[in-house]
């Protein structure tokens, strides 16, 4: 395998992505769907935020956590997508070892502050749903302000900490990454030391986060079950909706942090597929999720549209 260019013969300069596929058919068949894909997201999550921000009516806790996950979604595609779409259409797909530290730290930054958000998600439904008479007591503006500001600051602490260890490792070739963007269990592969206690850290800080947040949103929506036994049929219909929403992003995206991360950095096959989905398919889901299955952000955009229309007119 090609030896990379080093500083000091010990540090890398840059990394070699191998990409989704090395096939030209199907990286062209990859660029236009990945392109869809990002188009769709941007837009979906954009008129999203856009409608919260603009109806006064959609001005709860519920949307603001909802806002927060499209805003995260937008930027967590955004790391990654356009670097690889412009990558299919090259034959060496390069990337500086800066810009590839650069890369991990928003990757991990959006990605853990997106499962605390999950999280705090479901709280919100938990309170909204069992205790709907305390809701606005104990899910108000303060809460939420207090609650966002949280979960952003554990992912920014966690995102440090994994650009940290990544970066204090020694790459002296060689510089491949098996994949269309960098990421922690790809790169240290590749560093020319004993990595047994990165993974380890690795393992017990993001496969831990990972599975705890995912236990905890299970076990609040299976009480919120159990709960919505004593309700109308109405009332249970709706929230089994928005339940079923929220654990359709929630076992997506926390799927693959639980199989990426709770493993040793070995490469397998199914890693592309599993992070393809995570980067590009993921963030496009949430607004079909959230804005097809909801009358209010539905209601509130078609105003929105309305309005927009009067004043050109």
């Amino acid at each position: 395998m090609e030896k990379a260019v080093f500083v000091n013969q010990t540090s890398v300069m840059f990394f070699r992505l191998r990409g989704l596929s090395v096939n030209p058919k199907v990286q062209m068949v990859v660029f236009f769907m990945f392109l869809i894909f990002y188009v769709l997201t941007l837009i979906g999550n954009i008129l999203i935020v856009i409608t919260i921000i603009f109806d006064r009516r959609l001005h709860t806790p519920m949307y603001f956590f909802l806002s927060n996950l499209s805003f995260i979604d937008v930027c967590h595609s955004t790391v990654t997508v356009p670097k690889m779409l412009r990558d299919t259409l090259l034959e060496e797909k390069l990337i500086a070892f800066d810009a590839c530290v650069v890369q991990i730290f928003f990757l991990h930054l959006f990605a853990c502050t997106e499962i605390f958000l999950l999280t705090v998600m479901a709280y919100d439904r938990y309170v909204a749903i069992c205790k709907p008479l305390q809701y606005m007591t104990v899910m108000n503006w303060k809460v939420c302000m207090i609650l966002g500001g949280a979960m952003w600051t554990a992912g920014t602490i966690h995102s440090i900490s994994f650009t940290s260890l990544t970066i204090n490792l020694p790459y002296c070739g060689p510089n491949e990454i098996d994949n269309f963007f960098c990421d922690v269990p790809q790169v240290i592969e590749l560093a020319c030391t004993d990595t047994y206690i990165t993974e380890i850290l690795i393992v017990s800080n993001s496969g831990m986060i990972s599975m705890v947040c995912f236990v905890i949103i299970v076990v609040s929506y299976a009480v919120i079950l159990v709960s919505l036994r004593q309700q109308i049929s109405e009332g249970k219909r709706k929230a089994l909706s928005t339940c079923a929403a929220h654990l359709t992003v929630v076992t997506l995206f926390l799927g693959h942090c639980i199989f990426i991360y709770s493993r040793p950095s070995i490469s397998l096959p199914e890693d592309k597929i599993v992070s393809a989905f995570f980067t590009v398919v993921t963030p496009l889901l949430n607004p079909i999720i959230y804005t097809l299955r909801n009358e209010d952000i539905k209601s509130a955009l078609k105003k929105l549209i309305r309005r927009k229309e009067i004043k050109e007119k």
